[in-house]
């Protein structure tokens, strides 16, 4: 069976920009001069913010002068559970880091409240004041400094003073990279100990690689499984080890597998759109997956930004195209979305970036170089979670005099790409900043109004309960967009590590399941289930695919006569390291 030819695409030109470079590309100082002036108005609200405040400090005083007299008595101001900074005995049983934590916690909830309570400030400017006010806070965490963090005293002390000299060397390697090391440089080799499930690259183009997986099972089901990974980030989180990896799992359980390996673009793609990404990307990987497989359609697997486009591509091909259609019947027969947005009016706290003046600064940028780069990219998530993904290894590093650890997660997430200008540009103001995808015919691709209520294949939907890229209660916002039934997992964990939960002995993960009959509600639909259930979602998930993937047979030749093997898998375009 041939692949239809696709239609030429006419480029769009990249989004105009604004003129000018700005010295505050994320309107920090603008967010701050708002909440002043907006206190500065009902000063009777800021006195009664500053009673608080006296407060706090009376009781913090009262503790000190108890513990120093030996009388236990608990924090005036406690650290929450999952702090670990502040986990430590010490923190609370030494009279002087006691104090010192306490007082830095009163400050920093003091200074959030307030910010959170300002009157008359629009919700988006009390938002990215708060958000920035909060990395200034975490950075001046007393666990970040040497002098007063008790554990870098003690393991300077007892090594000798090793600990220090080893920190200020991992200071240098790490000034010398530009970038804090989350990892250690050689701890993983991708096509060795990363993404070595066995395969063949299949198809190529400018834009992507397709892997076909060879079998783990001698019969395996007649529909195959396209999965098409994020270009944010390289394909094979979805294929780490062979125990973390998702592709192998879904092999061992008698499923034909592709998955898309994006091309990392360098300057000359930056006339690059989204049209292209859907078209030349997804769709043509779905049509060679049908050829090769011999079948009128495919399930496709959309994870991130990959789910919001096939999510797109859906929409898009119920608006006709017999040229796109095999016996009347549209490629993609359902598909599975894994932390993906149809809905960005509440897309977490990356929201703090997108605005008018910061995007007219990040086009103009883009338009200089052609891309957007990787680096940046992986920063600017590293901000959201500043605690856990920056100043925790500043701490273990330098004050600690510890090497990165060997985690494959890690690596894979240091291990970043470049994103076109004329697609990133389009794919923030569109979607991110008018939130047009939602909107029925509000957005127009490829020559088509995109409207997600013509979706009506069956639907696999996962959200994941911490996370913080892709809200799980915005994911859930499709299933009252589409026409078809949904089946949505509300797994624990958070936007990587709830999607990589693959079944273990015993149960690490949780999760809800269930049908939405197009329910609206997050919350109602949660509270009508039991309970979590024990173990992974993957079993789940398995059993749903069983039932639409049609019956076992043999399986389909690796590659055939018009797309025979190009190169053992990893493929080529997942080494590219153009950042």
């Amino acid at each position: 069976m041939g692949v239809e030819r696709l239609p030429n695409l006419r480029r769009r030109a990249p989004t105009p920009s604004l003129p000018g470079k700005y010295v505050d590309p994320f309107g920090i100082g603008q967010a701050f001069r708002e909440v002043h002036h907006a206190w500065g108005q009902p000063p009777a609200f800021l006195w009664q913010r500053m009673e608080h405040l006296r407060g706090d400090y009376l009781r913090l005083w009262v503790q000190g002068w108890q513990r120093l007299c030996g009388i236990e008595v608990s924090d005036a101001v406690p650290a929450v559970p999952f702090d670990e900074r502040f986990q430590e005995a010490i923190w609370t049983e030494h009279p002087w880091f006691d104090l010192l934590k306490e007082y830095y916690l009163a400050h920093t909830r003091w200074l959030e409240d307030t910010i959170e309570e300002t009157p008359d400030l629009p919700w988006k400017a009390r938002r990215k004041a708060l958000f920035w006010a909060r990395q200034a806070l975490n950075l001046l965490s007393p666990s970040n400094f040497f002098w007063t963090n008790p554990h870098a005293l003690f393991r300077c002390f007892v090594t000798g003073g090793l600990s220090a000299i080893d920190g200020f060397n991992n200071f240098v390697a790490d000034a010398q990279k530009r970038d804090i090391r989350m990892v250690e440089d050689g701890s993983f080799t991708v096509g060795k100990n990363l993404a070595s499930t066995p395969g063949e690259v299949v198809f190529r183009n400018a834009l992507l690689e397709l892997i076909q997986y060879e079998p783990l099972t001698k019969r395996v089901h007649e529909i195959p499984i396209l999965i098409v990974a994020p270009w944010i980030n390289k394909y094979y989180i979805l294929d780490l080890n062979p125990d973390k990896s998702l592709v192998r799992y879904l092999l061992s359980r008698g499923f034909t597998v592709f998955i898309t390996s994006w091309k990392n673009p360098s300057s000359e793609m930056r006339d690059t759109t989204l049209d292209d990404y859907m078209l030349h990307g997804v769709l043509e990987a779905v049509q060679v997956a049908r050829a090769i497989a011999g079948t009128s359609q495919i399930h496709a697997v959309g994870y991130c930004i990959g789910g919001t486009l096939l999510t797109t591509l859906l929409a898009w091909l119920k608006r006709g195209g017999d040229w796109l259609k095999r016996d009347g019947e549209i490629p993609i027969g359902h598909a599975t979305l894994l932390t993906a947005l149809a809905d960005f009016s509440h897309p977490g706290d990356i929201d703090v970036f997108i605005d008018e003046v910061s995007l007219g600064h990040l086009e103009t940028a883009m338009q200089g170089q052609g891309y957007f780069s990787g680096n940046a990219m992986g920063w600017a998530f590293r901000l959201l979670r500043s605690n856990s993904l920056v100043w925790h290894y500043v701490v273990r590093g330098y004050l600690y005099g510890e090497r990165p650890p060997p985690f494959d997660v890690l690596y894979w997430n240091t291990d970043t790409t470049r994103l076109p200008a004329a697609m990133h540009a389009f794919y923030l103001r569109e979607f991110y900043l008018n939130n047009k995808l939602c909107q029925p015919d509000g957005l127009t691709l490829a020559g088509r109004l995109i409207d997600l209520r013509l979706i009506d294949q069956p639907l696999y939907v996962v959200g994941t309960e911490q996370d913080h890229i892709a809200p799980w209660k915005e994911t859930f916002k499709l299933c009252a967009l589409v026409q078809g039934p949904v089946r949505y997992v509300l797994a624990t964990s958070g936007h990587i590590l709830g999607v990589i939960s693959p079944p273990v002995t015993p149960a690490k993960r949780r999760y809800w399941v269930g049908e939405t009959a197009g329910q609206a509600d997050p919350e109602t639909w949660r509270s009508g289930l039991p309970d979590k259930q024990v173990g992974s979602w993957w079993e789940d998930w398995v059993s749903w695919l069983g039932k639409r993937c049609g019956p076992l047979g043999p399986p389909p030749s690796m590659g055939n006569e018009p797309y025979s093997p190009l190169a053992p898998a990893p493929g080529t375009y997942v080494f590219d390291k153009l950042v």
